[in-house]
C-alpha cells in the first residue's frame, strides 16, 4: 500500500462526489510531466489524500487501477487547454473526520514533504504545478492521525455493484466491435467495453446526474443498473459514455425500460405499453400513472429516441 497527494483545486467537487482522479497524459504543450505519469504507478488499496482551497477534506481509497478515457464530460470549461486525452483512476472518498488545514501543522508535515514533486510547498500552501505525488508512509501516518482516522480500513467501502448479469450474445459480439475497432481512440476502447455492461466511468456520471431509481426511489446505487437511455447499437461514441444518456433503475425497471415496455415524457410522465399486463405492474409496485421528477433538458433528444422505440414498439404489437 502507497500514500499519495491529489492537487486538484479546479476539479475537487467533481473528483471526490464522482470517485475518481483524472489528469491528461501530457503537459498541455506536449512534455513529459511526472505527476501525470504518476496516475499509472496507482494501485488498488493505495490511500490518496484530497488537497484543495488551502486545506485536505477528504480521503480516498483506490478501487481500480489507472485506465485511458477522455476527459470527464462534467469538467466543463475547466481545463479547456487540457489533452482530452487522459487517464483515470477510480478512487472510493471519505470526508475526514477532522479536516486539516496544512498551514497549521507545517513544522510537522514540512520536514517530510518530498524533495522533487511535492503536493504542497514547503509553507503549507498547495503546489499547482503538481497534480498527483505519492509521499513517504511516515508522512502518510502523520496526515492520517491528523485527519483523525485511526486505521485505514476506516477507508473501505461496501461493493459499488452487486447486479452482474451474464453478457448476452449481443452484448459479447458489442464488445468484440470495440476492441477490434482501430477508429476508436484507445482512450475511449476500454470505457466503451465497460459502458456496455454499465460499469466504469459511463456508471459514474449517471450516479452524479440520478443516484436513485427514478421510479421505485431505490437510492442504494449497488442495487442499481446504469441503464442506457438511446440503445448502444443506436448510439454514437460519445453518446454511449455520456451520464445524460443514462438513468440509474432497478432491475425490474430496467428490463422494463431497456424492452421499451415503459418510457418517459420530458416532464417525467411514463408511458406504458398497452401489452405490459396490469398483473406485473401490481406485482411489482409500478404505478402506471407515476410522474417522476422532470428530466434534464440535455437528455431530450435520449429520450425522444427512446419514445420513438416505445411507440415503433406500440404499433406493431
Amino acid at each position: 500500500m502507497a500514500y499519495w497527494g491529489v492537487n486538484h483545486k479546479q476539479t475537487r467537487d467533481h473528483e471526490v462526489r464522482g470517485g475518481y482522479l483524472w489528469s491528461p497524459c501530457r503537459n498541455t504543450n506536449g512534455a513529459f510531466n511526472q505527476t501525470y505519469e504518476n496516475m499509472k504507478l496507482v494501485r488498488p488499496g493505495d490511500v490518496v489524500f484530497s488537497y484543495a482551497n488551502g486545506r485536505m477534506g477528504a480521503v480516498g481509497r483506490v478501487t481500480v487501477a489507472a485506465s485511458p478515457s477522455p476527459k470527464p464530460i462534467e469538467f466543463g470549461n475547466v481545463g479547456d487547454y487540457w489533452a482530452h486525452e487522459g487517464w483515470l483512476v477510480e478512487v472510493e472518498f471519505k470526508a475526514a473526520h477532522r479536516p486539516l488545514q496544512p498551514k497549521e501543522h507545517i513544522q510537522a508535515i514540512g520536514p517530510m514533504l518530498p524533495k522533487r514533486n511535492s503536493p504542497l510547498q514547503k509553507n503549507g500552501n498547495g503546489n499547482q504545478g503538481c497534480y498527483l505525488a505519492g509521499i513517504s508512509n511516515a508522512l502518510g501516518h502523520v496526515l492520517m492521525a491528523l485527519l483523525d482516522i485511526r486505521q485505514v480500513r476506516e477507508l473501505d467501502q461496501p461493493p459499488t455493484y452487486l447486479i452482474d448479469h451474464e453478457p448476452n450474445a449481443q452484448v459479447l459480439d458489442d464488445i468484440h466491435r470495440i476492441e477490434t475497432d482501430a477508429s476508436i481512440p484507445k482512450t475511449q476502447r476500454l470505457q466503451l467495453t465497460r459502458a456496455r455492461v454499465g460499469q466504469g466511468f459511463f456508471r459514474k456520471q449517471v450516479i452524479l446526474l440520478d443516484p436513485a431509481c427514478r421510479v421505485t426511489g431505490v437510492t442504494d446505487t449497488r442495487l442499481l443498473i446504469a441503464s442506457h437511455i438511446k440503445p448502444w447499437r443506436e448510439a454514437s461514441n460519445p453518446e454511449r459514455l455520456s451520464g445524460y444518456n443514462g438513468l440509474m433503475l432497478s432491475p425490474h425497471v430496467d428490463a422494463l425500460f431497456d424492452e421499451q415496455f415503459i418510457t418517459f415524457e420530458d416532464d417525467g410522465q411514463m408511458r406504458v405499453h398497452p401489452s405490459l399486463s396490469r398483473e406485473v405492474l401490481d406485482k411489482w409496485s409500478i404505478d402506471p400513472d407515476k410522474r417522476v421528477d422532470r428530466f434534464r433538458p440535455e437528455q431530450a433528444s435520449f429520450l425522444a429516441h427512446h419514445r420513438e422505440l416505445f411507440t415503433r414498439k406500440m404499433l406493431s404489437a
